[in-house]
Order: structure tokens, then sequence, then C-alpha cells
């Protein structure tokens, strides 16, 4: 819980202030609510911290030095999520993620996901997560989670502060509407074959998405 205090510190307050912070914490009340933010919205090393307080710990916040107000531990620290559910898909994400940005990601999955970074994440992962990279480095990669399917991805979101362009995106930016990789020449007919009766579709006003079709 969060304690908020506005007051301008000065002089002789000063041990007033230590006093209210080293109290145990109470929430502020508007009517018969505690205000509350969203433990997502603060920075990610604000965020470690506070994931590292222990019962009946706090983390006092200070303002040029003095103290402002304080967070305590809302109960027992949770354990580490479970990856050794077989009903759990555990996704390593070898791109650079934030905490914060990792947690939305395992949000969106669902109940059934379990996100981590390859330092957390064990050896039997079942998806590893990868921006455009080289193929040995993909190589290095599958050899450490030899079991997990490897996909590629590029993303932005400035909100979470991603940025992972690579030549697919540029071309979609560029006008492409449809990228296919295909193992040959029939395999090839039939993705193309199949691109153009979606695009028809489209014409006539269907909404099946355009996708980007892997060769197999």
């Amino acid at each position: 819980m969060i304690e908020f205090h506005d007051d301008t510190i000065t002089g002789g307050r000063r041990a007033a202030a230590l006093e209210r912070v080293a109290e145990p914490t109470r929430p502020v009340m508007t009517g018969e609510r505690a205000r509350q933010v969203d433990i997502g919205r603060l920075p990610d090393d604000v965020v470690a911290l506070v994931d590292a307080l222990g019962p009946g710990e706090n983390l006092v916040l200070t303002r040029d030095g003095l103290p402002v107000a304080a967070i305590s531990s809302a109960g027992p620290r949770p354990g580490p999520p479970r990856t050794d559910d077989a009903d759990v898909t555990v996704v390593a994400t070898a791109m650079k993620l934030s905490a914060s940005a990792r947690r939305a990601l395992s949000a969106e999955l669902g109940p059934d996901y379990v996100v981590l970074d390859p330092h957390s994440a064990p050896a039997t992962a079942d998806v590893l997560l990868v921006p455009p990279v080289s193929p040995q480095l993909i190589g290095n990669l599958r050899a450490k989670f030899p079991k997990a399917r490897v996909v590629l991805a590029e993303v932005e979101d400035t909100e979470l502060g991603i940025s992972y362009h690579g030549p697919v995106r540029r071309l979609l930016d560029a006008g492409a509407e449809t990228y296919l990789t295909s193992a040959n020449v029939p395999h090839l007919a039939r993705q193309l074959d199949h691109t153009v009766a979606q695009r028809q579709q489209l014409g006539r006003g269907a909404t099946a998405p355009l996708e980007i079709s892997p060769g197999t």
C-alpha cells in the first residue's frame, strides 16, 4: 500500500516526517476507497525494489533527501512461476524486454503461458522468441533450448519501449502486402494462389487478414 504525503517538509517538520513514514503504513482514503497506482506504471528499477520487499519491510520514498512516502509489503512474496506444469507453455524471450514488457506479454497470452527472460527460463522451454538475428546466434540459442520452437518476431511498442525492426517489417512498410517463404516452386504456386484468392476476397469485403506465409 502507498501513502502519499504532499506536505512541504522543512525545519522542525523533518522529525515528524521521519516518524510518519516509520509507522506501519495505512492507505490514504477517499471516501471508502484507498488510492491505488498500478505497479506496471512505475519504472522497472522501482518495481524491482518493491518486488524485493519482505513481509513487514518498507520502501521509503524521499524528496531532496527527506522522506515523503513509504511503500510496504502487502503480504508474502510470491514464489517463482511454475514451469513444470504440462499445461503451461514456457516462453523464453531472447529479445531484450523490460520486466514490465514481459508482464504485459504474459498477461496478453493468458494463464496458460509463462514468459521468462533467457537467464531464468529452463532448458525445457517450449517457445524461444527472438528478434531477427544471425543464423549463428539462433544456433547457439537452439543449443541452449533444444526443445523450444524458435519464433522470429519483429515488434515495435513505443509505450513499452520496444523496437525490433527487421527486413520483413521494412519491406511491408514500403508497400509489400505478403511475404512468402517457399521450399520449392510447387509450394510457391500454392502459396501464391492462396494469396491472390485471399486478396480477391478482401476486395469483395471479406475481413480475413493477409499473412506472412512460411515455407514447409
